[in-house]
């Protein structure tokens, strides 16, 4: 394997969405904290790349310094680029032509995303009209036709219910409609399915992955779950302590695990008939490192079981091989060592 100058997995023409050395701080009384630290890759149209990891790893983060939502007490550097265009140092002004039209986010809980004192038609058409110059009667018109979009039931009877009246699959449908109100041609899907039981996940999913097809959109899910993303995902980056520490299609991550952190995720997901199995996954193996005081080495090295005197020394740079599999260890398991069972 070789290193290569950027964490990304490369592509002949420019990506849709170019994401290049992407770093986020938060400055706080005892510091800075350190959420993203130089993270790149690509998204084509059509495309869906898993960030995946535990909490507090640096995925929704990095995702909403795409879109602009951070707070005024983030301190963004690096390269964002869609279609060509650098999203990093625009104005808020300029950020709220994008956000929407251009870049769109589906938040992990609806029930408090939507405002519960307006009818979802009304938040639908706001949306709408945020960038269209249309009427409020065709704002309507849209917002109907948005809900069929999304396979609501009596679309237009719904136009007049409040959130409170909808199931949680129901309300995460409207979050895709108004997500999609203008056609964005990324679409930012944060833990779409979090709250859902396993039936409506999988119709959300479905739905995702129809509307992608049909809209040419790129798509970013930002999961902690290995199952969607293997279900659903084209490529995956698995994230930590704010890095990249293992990316690669979707077949050849997991078939080819290589990464020990990515191999533990694995192993900590449950089989549901398995009780032993179950046991297992309970068990501890260590809490993430303090973002504030990240180590000079590999930040997963105290829970690795694999690390050694180098693991803790010096920080392993994302290198890949033929396969464009990357992989951030310096004692990496052999490509042979196959899928964890």
């Amino acid at each position: 394997m070789s290193e290569l100058a950027s964490e990304s997995i490369s592509t002949v023409r420019p990506a849709l969405l170019s994401v290049r050395d992407l770093r986020v701080k938060f400055a706080g009384p005892a510091g800075y904290v350190h959420a993203v630290n130089g993270i790149s890759y690509d998204v084509d149209a059509g495309q869906t790349l898993a960030i995946i990891g535990e909490s507090g790893s640096g995925k929704t983060v990095s995702c909403r310094a795409i879109t602009g939502l951070l707070p005024a007490s983030a301190q963004v550097s690096g390269s964002m680029r869609l279609n060509g265009e650098e999203l990093l140092g625009l104005t808020e002004k300029q950020l709220r032509q994008h956000r929407g039209r251009d870049v769109a986010i589906v938040f992990q809980d609806p029930a408090r995303s939507l405002n519960p004192t307006m009818r979802i038609g009304d938040q639908i058409a706001e949306a709408v009209r945020l960038h269209e110059p249309v009427s409020r009667k065709a704002a309507r018109t849209a917002a109907a036709d948005l809900l069929g979009l999304v396979r609501l039931s009596a679309p237009a009877r719904r136009l007049h219910d409040y959130p409170h009246q909808l199931s949680g699959g129901m309300r995460q449908r409207v979050m895709i409609a108004i997500a999609l109100a203008c056609r964005p041609r990324v679409l930012v899907a944060d833990e779409p399915t979090t709250a859902l039981d396993v039936t409506t996940q999988a119709q959300i999913m479905e739905l995702l992955r129809d509307l992608q097809a049909e809209l040419k959109m790129a798509v970013l899910m930002i999961s902690h779950n290995l199952a969607l993303a293997a279900s659903y995902a084209d490529k995956v980056a698995v994230m930590y302590a704010g890095r990249i520490v293992e990316d690669a299609d979707v077949t050849t991550l997991f078939t080819k695990v290589r990464m020990p952190y990515t191999r533990l995720l694995l192993e900590a997901t449950p089989r549901l008939d398995d009780e032993s199995d179950l046991k297992a996954a309970a068990v501890s193996w260590g809490s993430p490192p303090d973002l504030r005081v990240l180590p000079d080495g590999c930040a997963f090295a105290p829970r690795c079981p694999k690390a050694g005197a180098r693991c803790r020394a010096e920080r392993p740079a994302l290198v890949r091989d033929a396969d464009a599999h990357g992989v951030a260890c310096w004692y990496p398991g052999d490509a042979a060592e196959g899928p964890v069972a």
